[in-house]
């Protein structure tokens, strides 16, 4: 795929897409810290409807640290890994409290140093939260990546950074929501909607499939 390509591409998008963000509810960067923590592996939906519930009671590290274990369990119980989220929750509020002034860092080291922070979580802090340029690859860049060419890699690393060397420079900042969004409600696992898709002229799916226009307006 070529440059000029990738650029109508995200051009597409952003207008397709004009205020591309997170679908995770949150007030405060440690709330959106806590959502993403608990969104591996769960549905954004699901996760704003425990945090709708646990945000009213406690949204601070100190309140959620005093919640313990199985207080914060109670709200998050409904979140597949509950058990695990809940004791990497609970290490994250201390760690905050003690050596960050109950502030989430604003760097990559240290948001890694967290339990239940990975690299995917720590990019999606330091992009929405902090405004830098990182690209936090889910299973839908992973798969709009390899599907599309945009960045193709056998591993999720190695298409986290084909996309930082291939994305204009222009539309880095929103890159990973627009992208995320297109393939929640687009470009999706099964069933793609090729023929509702604003860049399937420019995609490179070989398997792509868009009704010719006598079918779409339901001729025989």
């Amino acid at each position: 795929m070529n440059a000029d390509k990738r650029f109508q591409i995200f051009e597409r998008l952003s207008t397709a897409i004009p205020e591309p963000t997170t679908e995770l509810e949150h007030n405060s960067i440690f709330e959106l810290l806590i959502a993403v923590i608990l969104s591996a592996q769960a549905t954004d939906k699901g996760v704003n409807i425990a945090t709708s519930k646990l945000y009213v009671v406690a949204n601070t590290p100190q309140a959620i640290y005093e919640l313990g274990i199985e207080g914060l369990e109670r709200y998050i119980k409904t979140i597949g890994l509950y058990h695990a989220k809940a004791k990497n929750i609970i290490s994250t509020c201390h760690i905050l409290v003690t050596q960050h002034n109950s502030e989430v860092p604003n760097t990559r080291e240290a948001l890694e140093a967290l339990p239940g922070v990975g690299r995917k979580t720590a990019n999606v802090i330091l992009n929405t939260a902090f405004g830098q340029p990182t690209i936090a690859v889910d299973t839908h860049l992973f798969r709009l990546g390899n599907r599309t060419k945009l960045a193709t890699g056998k591993s999720v690393l190695a298409v986290e950074q084909r996309y930082l060397k291939t994305i204009p420079k222009q539309f880095m900042q929103d890159a990973h929501h627009l992208l995320i969004l297109h393939g929640r409600y687009t470009c999706t696992a099964r069933n793609p909607k090729c023929g509702e898709c604003c860049i399937a002229d420019l995609c490179e799916y070989k398997d792509k499939v868009i009704p010719t226009p006598h079918l779409m307006a339901g001729e025989t």
